[in-house]
């Protein structure tokens, strides 16, 4: 493999420059494509499920559980807020092949976000307008020992996809690496990933996407979130997000466990 790419140090209105050239974009950034046909909503819902009973027996949070379960800019603070819509570098630099499998299912997976295997029962999307990162978190929507299993397959991501190059669909060439990444000792089992993809655009502009992963599960009920975004994303939001989603999945379930 060729050597890194090492991106040079530049603002990102320049970063956003250089790949606006390449993609055709109108915006890069959070800005939402002009071509597509409808923004992503502050907050959605996956496809419908049985009503679940909320009592701690091996079933699913409810809907309203769910929804009540998920992050809010407040909980963020400044200079979270609800979404504008998908972030355009998703489409121009997530959105990849590579020749190795899993590390494709891992791209796939991240760009679908389908981190434990499946669409979550309620999603929200937060925007730092001040980096130009996005988070998205949902809650999961599957059974522990699944949950548990896509945990498993996450935790071999450093070693297994250590570091290889992925193509877009506009042509650019990614050095992308992945590496183990520290979370809150929270909930049952947790797994963390970070991400950065290196490139270059045809005139010669270095570009860098970085993207926390986190996916926790917390007895019966699941979360998992990306935060990403342009040049070096902060940690922080990353760190606190799962700290927050674990006490109030717990404490959500914990809510329904006592109306019985």
């Amino acid at each position: 493999m060729t050597a890194a790419i090492r991106p040079r140090a530049l603002p990102l209105a320049a970063l956003a420059a250089g790949l606006l050239a390449l993609t055709g974009c109108a915006a890069l950034g959070l800005e939402h494509p002009p071509t597509a046909e409808q923004p992503l909503p502050t907050i959605d819902a996956a496809s419908p499920t049985p009503k679940a009973s909320g009592r701690g027996d091996g079933t699913l949070l409810t809907d309203d559980q769910a929804r009540a379960a998920l992050l809010t800019q407040n909980d963020l603070g400044a200079p979270w807020s609800a979404t504008r819509g998908a972030a355009t570098w998703r489409d121009g630099l997530l959105k990849a092949t590579t020749r190795t499998a899993e590390c494709q299912r891992l791209l796939d997976a991240l760009y679908a976000d389908e981190l434990l295997g499946a669409p979550g029962r309620a999603a929200v999307g937060l925007d730092d307008a001040d980096t130009d990162a996005q988070l998205r978190y949902q809650i999961g929507a599957r059974r522990p020992a699944d949950v548990d299993a896509a945990l498993a397959w996450l935790r071999t991501m450093p070693a297994r996809c250590a570091r290889f190059t992925a193509t877009t669909e506009n042509g650019l060439v990614e050095d992308v690496q992945v590496q183990e990444a520290p979370l809150p000792e929270v909930g049952d089992a947790r797994q963390g990933l970070r991400l950065t993809l290196y490139t270059t655009t045809s005139g010669g502009q270095d570009v860098v996407l970085t993207m926390d992963v986190a996916a926790v599960r917390v007895g019966e009920d699941s979360f998992a979130l990306t935060n990403g975004g342009l040049g070096d994303v902060p940690n922080e939001a990353t760190q606190a997000a799962v700290q927050i989603g674990a006490l109030r999945l717990a404490d959500v379930r914990k809510q329904g466990h006592a109306e019985v």
